[in-house]
């Protein structure tokens, strides 16, 4: 019963919090398939990878020092940032190399990593739960783990993946040789620094003066982050203004379609409506083309000779012709 209790509190919450990602991504959504696909083979191959990797370095470092203190250290502030953060972002790389086109923006890339490494703290918050929760202090042990590991750290491992996930979007959108190679491995290096920065202040300051440092700290890295979505979502929408505007001249979407499109409120509205009429799939899809129209606008700005994209443009036009009539204005 503990461990089923653990498995629900490790992977609830969490579930929880990738819809909140999810939900964050207002304009255009991504496939559910791909961030279901990235969240598995981080809480199965990357946990579990990172957990041997982890327990090895350990093993070795006690081994040739005899001293926990020191192993706990060596392998929490320095072996497990690089193993885990190198292991998570392997799943958003692939997503980004195989599906290339669907890092659209830097809130892409933020979806996509976090909604990753979201997958790899479910499994790892059910072994802290049930291990050192559970086993060692029966259920109010596993109730205080389950408010340290949900509430107090539960942003950290998409918060850190973040940044790997911002450095690949930043190059897929850049016209700079340099920063296409450089970004992806600033980020990557952003994700381990951070990472180890928390993870080494866990282990020089213990107790509740510890735990009220690196709490602060990571509420306040999550603050930062969640406003900077915020201006990501702002810029997302002045896109889709610039870029829907000829659209509406051309007739392609009316006056009406064009400001509910670049409004996510006014765009949820118009869904909510069209379920009652029975039209929400049409009506969704509709204003997702959009999104998706202004985005491709924007890369074949960026990027003129990006394979693809003429004709992508053309196919996304031509859909949305046929479900203009038939979507609420």
């Amino acid at each position: 019963m503990g461990f089923l209790a653990s498995v629900f509190f490790g992977f609830v919450p969490m579930f929880f919090f990738a819809f909140l990602i999810y939900w964050l991504d207002r304009y255009e959504k991504e496939p559910g398939i791909l961030l279901g696909a990235a969240f598995a083979w981080d809480a199965i191959i990357a946990a579990g990878a990172a957990f041997f990797v982890n327990t090895i370095f350990g093993t070795g470092v006690y081994l040739f020092t005899d001293s926990l203190n020191l192993a706990s250290l060596t392998t929490e502030a320095f072996v497990a940032p690089i193993v885990e953060e190198s292991l998570k972002s392997l799943a958003v790389l692939l997503v980004f190399y195989l599906t290339h086109s669907e890092f659209d923006s830097i809130l892409d890339g933020i979806v996509y990593a976090a909604i990753t490494a979201l997958g790899f703290a479910a499994t790892e918050n059910t072994y802290y739960i049930f291990s050192y929760g559970y086993l060692e202090n029966s259920w109010p042990g596993l109730f205080v783990l389950v408010f340290v590991r949900v509430i107090l750290v539960g942003w950290q491992h998409p918060f850190y993946t973040a940044f790997f996930g911002i450095g690949l979007a930043a190059s897929r959108l850049s016209r700079t040789p340099q920063v296409r190679w450089i970004a992806p491995i600033m980020g990557w290096l952003a994700a381990i620094i951070i990472h180890s920065m928390h993870n080494t202040l866990s282990n020089l300051f213990p107790g509740g003066q510890g735990v009220f440092l690196t709490t602060s700290l990571d509420w306040l890295g999550w603050l930062l982050m969640l406003l900077f979505i915020f201006w990501m979502i702002y810029q997302e929408r002045t896109m889709l203004t610039r870029f829907l505007k000829e659209e509406v001249q051309l007739g392609l979407i009316t006056d009406s379609q064009y400001k509910t499109a670049c409004s996510p409120y006014a765009r949820t509205a118009a869904q909510f409506r069209a379920l009652s009429q029975g039209r929400f799939r049409q009506t969704s899809r509709f204003y997702q083309l959009c999104a998706e129209l202004a985005h491709k606008k924007n890369q074949l700005r960026i990027d003129t000779e990006e394979a693809g994209n003429p004709r992508y443009i053309q196919e996304i036009k031509a859909e949305l012709k046929k479900l203009s009539s038939s979507s609420l204005s």
